[in-house]
């Protein structure tokens, strides 16, 4: 007897572990957040789900439970043998056992839906502290925040209640058929008897249940209704003609229908009258929905298919302003370029600054270099690059950063007191301008080695250390006995001690029980070098940091690291976003369907402490401001960012690509021209290497002066062409700096004008004979070329074209910049440098930099570009000669060059 129960013992263990382990979270999750200043982010979620588990968990219990003991009530004692011939053995059902059931039953039940209701804590939140929009939808007339706070929340509780009265009915049912005097079921006769005894029995009690549940359906058909405006299944989403014409009147119809139904029921419990009727009205219920599928299938077919434009026009219109609006795209401004004036050497030159901040440093070939020239150790990684702006020596200038983080696996010796205590963080950044290159085609650094080093007063760095970060996920203790290492130097190491108040500090046995417990570490309980005044800094990786504190906002993956007040700071772009704007078109984002997105919060984390702070970039945003409500001491305005941080802000480039996809249609915005995708965009696709289609361009982020404006400024472009072609049609730019961050504007070429593609240029790039023979060159001597991706700047009213182009060795692993390709119409040439390109083409000069100092552009005469045109062309000439092993050809051209360049000196 006793082997059956041996279970028991080990389940009460697991119990009781699981339960240990949650506390143990609980209590570090609370301390984190109250150290951080965020308690209200644990404390409201936690609260919410409780009350919501148990509340839901109790209704469910009750009513499950007293439908059950009601229909098993009886004066007289019953019972009802389930044969064994089922079972194995004879059970015997009777008030007592019927009343354990439910108990037990209900108990199961409430737990369930206990536990689903728990997670729809933020949803019911949101319903409570809704905002509305100011926006309604044109079908209902209801405000926007109705679909997407309340209605979901009116969704599930039905359905909730639906399914207990549902389960309740079945549930009572065979209470009353087991309490009758049961035939047994050997023929068709039998059913009905049994169905009888129902009736008899529980009558009143079934009634009521079945008028519950006719409440049901009709709250269900009233929310279909307003779902209409969410339809996915017409021409565009949102209702269509179909929807407005068919759909509605039938769910009416059925709403009616199912009012009737509970009327009826209600006389019949009343009078024990019209008991068909209720029946015949249960029945139309049942055959409503394919009726009103077949009756729409047949309009659709005959009546919108043929007059598609003539019957969807107004429903378009609903669809475009729906969408622009959802996506920001009704603030998009729109300009025109002419296109029609050639840039000439003025024009480059009057644009020097943009020349200057051309990003010719890809991030891959970029991390491939600094990983070979900057980690100094193994156990530090450059896992990601930064691209932003900083004022170098009085000019705006773009810089590619690094962090060089902490990679505790490739510890030579990762032991416990190494890991833990020793090292316990990265160092610095690397930073350079994003177009320079040494002599050797390296990248040029203003912010290099260790301990970090640089002249430029907007790259000072004092604190250096990054404690919190993209590659950091175990645990540190700082403050003990032990240095930490601070950095190495040369054959010997830098230690410190940690200075700031990061972290939980360890001031209590219970706190180190309590850590012991959550790292499950021995170590953190018995080590001697761990005192009173050492802090455990966990959960130190950013992105896994701000999700545990906000999982209602949506994360951004590219976090960027800048320098401000000499210190280094995490942002991180999070959205709000929603599935349920009425009309507006959907977007796959993340694998979620949604149709409104906002980019409303910027979050900063110190890369030395760890503290955070969300500050609001779009106070107009309902679904922010509703979380704001939520958690009233959570989110700043972002008017309290320090301004040192404010001007590291970027737009976001999944925001641009979502916004640009959208856009490339619904820039129409008359429905005919909409319908017939008449002036239909599409992101501009790339060729690949060998000229064939690849993927389309990402938003790049550039300095430059927009067409219209004064100066210069950060800007992420995205450039258009016309679907099915490879020209430019347009491009959309978003701004970053100051009060103009945020801004769109789209500037479009005229239509009968060419403008060339990344596609058309990548192609013509292909087809030049000196180019192609050139990088074949390379590929066949032990080097590997890695090209560039095809960067479209904007200057003036035109664009030029520019391709950077790496060389590695095939056993190496540092990519050098070695040649730039520049692309202007119909020219196409291949130089040292950018500025060397540019010069060929619009006869401008600019020596390479060297040892930091730069020169200013310089306009050359047109003699002088003849020549070095001609020595260009001689020098070719004097390779394939000596390719093709004709040396007196070589000899020729070689004495050629020297006569050309003699004259270029002269």
């Amino acid at each position: 007897m006793l082997s059956k129960f041996r279970w028991i013992p080990l389940a009460i263990t697991v119990i009781i572990v699981l339960f240990l382990s949650s506390t143990v979270s609980l209590i570090s999750d609370w301390l984190l957040f109250d150290h951080l200043g965020y308690l209200e982010l644990l404390t409201t979620p936690l609260t919410v789900q409780l009350l919501l588990g148990f509340g839901v968990g109790i209704i469910v219990f009750l009513f499950f439970y007293l439908n059950l003991r009601f229909a098993s009530r009886s004066e007289i004692e019953w019972f009802y043998t389930i044969p064994s011939s089922l079972l194995g053995i004879p059970i015997v059902l009777n008030k007592n056992t019927l009343k354990r059931v439910a108990l037990i039953s209900a108990g199961v039940f409430a737990i369930l839906y206990g536990f689903v209701a728990r997670m729809l804590w933020y949803d019911f939140l949101a319903f409570l502290n809704s905002t509305p929009f100011g926006q309604t939808e044109p079908i209902f007339n209801k405000d926007i925040a109705f679909y997407v706070f309340d209605l979901p929340v009116y969704i599930y509780f039905n359905s909730i209640f639906r399914s207990v009265v549902f389960v309740s009915l079945i549930a009572s049912s065979l209470v009353y058929l087991i309490k009758g005097d049961l035939p047994k079921l050997e023929k068709v006769s039998d059913i009905t008897t049994s169905l009888k005894s129902i009736y008899n029995r529980g009558k009143n009690h079934i009634g009521i249940l079945i008028l519950l549940l006719f409440g049901t359906f009709a709250v269900d058909v009233y929310l279909d209704l307003h779902k209409i405006v969410l339809s996915p299944n017409g021409l565009i989403f949102g209702a269509s003609y179909t929807d407005i014409n068919v759909q509605i009147p039938f769910l009416w119809g059925t709403f009616f229908l199912v009012i009737a139904g509970i009327i009826l029921t209600g006389i019949y419990l009343a009078t024990r009258k019209l008991f068909s009727w209720v029946m015949i009205v249960f029945i139309l219920y049942l055959i409503s929905s394919p009726a009103r599928a077949i009756t729409a299938g047949i309009v659709q077919g005959l009546v919108v298919a043929p007059n598609e434009l003539e019957k969807e026009r107004e429903y378009l219109l609903n669809n475009i302003q729906a969408t622009r609006i959802a996506y920001g795209l009704d603030k998009i401004e729109q300009r025109r370029l002419p296109a029609d004036e050639s840039l000439d050497a003025t024009d480059i030159q009057n644009n020097e600054l943009t020349i200057k901040n051309v990003r010719l440093w890809d991030r891959q070939p970029l991390l491939s270099t600094f990983s070979q020239i900057q980690e100094i150790r193994t156990y530090y990684n450059f896992a990601l690059i930064t691209n932003d702006r900083y004022m170098i020596d009085g000019e705006l200038r773009q810089i590619m950063l690094s962090p060089r983080e902490l990679e505790s696996n490739s510890l030579p010796n990762p032991t416990w007191i190494n890991r833990h205590l020793v090292f316990t963080h990265g160092h610095g950044v690397v930073a350079g301008p994003v177009n320079r290159v040494t002599e050797e085609g390296l990248p040029v650094l203003y912010v290099k080695d260790l301990p970090s080093q640089t002249e430029k007063d907007s790259l000072m760095i004092k604190e250096n250390s990054i404690y919190y970060g993209m590659q950091t996920n175990d645990y540190v203790i700082a403050n003990t006995k032990n240095l930490e290492l601070n950095y190495p130097k040369g054959d010997d190491n830098v230690y410190s001690s940690y200075s700031g108040d990061g972290g939980i500090q360890i001031s209590s046995f219970l706190h180190r029980l309590l850590f012991a417990a959550q790292f499950r570490s021995a170590k953190i309980l018995l080590s001697e070098d761990i005192t009173d005044q050492s802090r455990i800094k966990y959960n130190r990786n950013i992105m896994e940091r701000v999700q545990n504190m906000a999982p209602f906002l949506t994360y951004d993956m590219d976090p960027y690291i800048i320098i401000a007040d000499q210190k280094l700071y995490w942002i991180i772009d999070a959205y709000t976003h929603t599935s349920r704007y009425p009309y507006s078109q959907p977007h796959i984002f993340r694998d979620r369907n949604i149709n409104y997105i906002s980019n409303s919060v910027k979050i900063v984390v110190d890369a030395f402490d760890g503290s955070v702070n969300f500050y609001v970039a779009d106070m107009e945003d309902p679904l922010i401001k509703t979380a704001g409500k939520i958690f009233p001491h959570t989110f700043k305005s972002i008017d309290q960012m320090p301004i040192s941080q404010f001007e590291h802000i970027r737009y976001p480039e999944d925001v641009l690509s979502i916004q640009a996809r959208k856009y490339n249609i619904y820039h129409m915005e008359e429905p005919q021209i909409f319908y017939n995708r008449e002036d239909e965009w599409e992101v501009a696709a790339i060729g690949d290497e060998s000229g064939g289609s690849g993927g389309v361009l990402a938003p790049r982020h550039l300095i430059m002066r927009l067409p219209g404006e004064v100066e210069e400024e950060f800007i992420l472009m995205l450039p258009f062409t016309p679907r099915g072609k490879d020209n430019m049609s347009a491009w959309l730019a978003a701004r970053n700096d100051g009060d103009k961050y945020g801004k769109l504007i789209a500037f479009t070429f005229p239509k009968d004008t060419l403008v060339f593609g990344p596609k058309q240029i990548i192609g013509r790039i292909n087809q030049q004979e000196e180019i192609s023979r050139q990088i074949s060159l390379w590929d066949q001597r032990g080097s590997q070329v890695i090209r560039g991706p095809l960067l479209v700047i904007p200057i003036e009213n035109s664009l030029i074209y520019v391709q950077p182009l790496y060389l590695q060795a095939q056993n190496g692993k540092i990519p050098e910049l070695n040649r730039v390709i520049v692309a202007y119409k119909n020219s196409i040439e291949m130089a040292n440098t950018l500025e060397e390109g540019l010069s060929i083409i619009f006869g401008t000069a600019e020596s390479r930099p060297k040892d930091g100092v730069e020169q200013p552009i310089q306009v050359l005469d047109p003699q002088r570009k003849q020549l070095i045109n001609q020595a260009q062309e001689l020098y070719q000439k004097a390779l394939d000669a000596q390719r093709q092993g004709n040396w007196s050809e070589y000899g020729n051209r070689i004495n050629e060059l020297g006569d050309v360049l003699n004259r270029l000196q002269n």
